[in-house]
């Protein structure tokens, strides 16, 4: 008796029923690209369609109604993806965020939601991978990085239709709905805080650029406070530098080169401040005797520094709880506003 031949084991495509997998093959797309042109997806470009679409009839493909309905069906999962953010201790990611994680856990349990976290390379595909995979109903983003990198993403998450909410500066010309901080008002108050204490050299640590729009923005808040006083504002006494304490140190270390007056620093983060206020101690500068320091963001760390460190403060339970809220409210068909929450000055030994 002879065996089987091989090629006869598998009806070819045109004897049996066929997939997206075949489609996909014959148009010469992938197989998420066929799923996304057959669902409607706006991300699909028209010519890609037509393909899809034609190589669809060519096989005579019929959609599952039963699996695309299983497919749209909501996961009561909510995705919270952190990116790439360098840290001392190379967990990559900002303490402030990881001081969200557990209101928004808290947060999703009382919605009847599960919390998925995933953490992500911000020059990855994961803007399209989540919407294909269908793990989660909608997307939390926290700590993206570069803004006017990360803006192209953004727009295709919304041309897509993906559900998703971000942590940034909660401003008009944003994209997509973000919850923030009051930047602007905080970079107000601390200047005129330091200008309380007859600080009159005011210097700013952190990115003020457009690439970083929450940093931008404490800086034109310092700076606005430091013009309606009367104070003359020198450019060089802005020093770019990034939310660590290794950056606040070459930030303090700059400032020491260019052997310009200061009195005062608002640096943009904690971390910042820390690493500028340890640099400078080291130099024989006294804290807050010869200048005087306040950060942003109200970390663990600045209670525990020395002195401890006057700061911006933030509210991580509500920021969690209002990110978690804004999604849901996304998925269950609301167009909810971007939020801008206030801050406080919380004064410490260091100013």
């Amino acid at each position: 008796m002879s065996s089987p031949d091989p090629d006869t084991e598998r009806p070819p495509a045109s004897k049996r029923r066929a997939t997206s997998f075949d489609i996909a093959a014959l148009a010469g797309v992938s197989q998420p690209t066929v799923s996304r042109a057959l669902s409607g997806n706006a991300a699909v470009s028209a010519e890609t369609r037509a393909r899809v679409t034609a190589a669809a009839e060519q096989l005579h493909y019929i959609v599952d109604r039963h699996a695309s309905s299983l497919r749209s069906r909501s996961s009561r999962t909510l995705g919270l993806l952190f990116f790439e953010d360098p840290t001392p201790d190379d967990t990559l990611i900002n303490p402030f965020y990881l001081s969200m994680v557990g209101s928004m856990v808290r947060a999703c349990g009382k919605r009847g939601y599960d919390l998925l976290i995933s953490f992500q390379q911000a020059s990855g595909d994961w803007h399209i991978d989540f919407e294909d995979s269908g793990k989660a109903d909608g997307l939390i983003l926290l700590g993206y990085g570069d803004y006017l990198a990360t803006r192209p993403r953004l727009e295709q998450m919304v041309t897509q239709g993906t559900h998703f909410v971000r942590w940034g500066a909660a401003r008009d010309g944003q994209i997509g709905t973000t919850v923030g901080s009051d930047n602007e008002a905080g970079g107000r108050l601390a200047a005129e805080h330091l200008i309380s204490r007859g600080r009159r050299h005011l210097a700013f640590f952190g990115t003020a650029d457009a690439a970083s729009p929450e940093f931008l923005e404490r800086w034109a808040g310092f700076r606005t406070a430091q013009k309606a006083a009367g104070l003359a504002v020198d450019s060089r006494l802005t020093i770019d530098a990034r939310p660590s304490e290794e950056s606040g140190r070459a930030a303090a270390e700059q400032l020491l080169a260019t052997g310009l007056p200061c009195d005062g620093i608002f640096a943009a983060s904690d971390l910042t401040a820390i690493g500028a206020m340890r640099r400078l101690t080291e130099a024989g500068m006294e804290v807050p005797g010869d200048v005087s320091i306040v950060g942003f963001d109200d970390m663990v760390a600045a209670r525990l520094s020395d002195p401890p460190l006057t700061t911006i403060a933030q509210d991580p339970r509500r920021a969690g709880e209002t990110l978690v809220d804004t999604l849901i409210a996304q998925v269950e068909g609301e167009a909810p506003p971007s939020t801008l929450l206030p801050i406080r000055l919380i004064e410490r030994g260091s100013s």
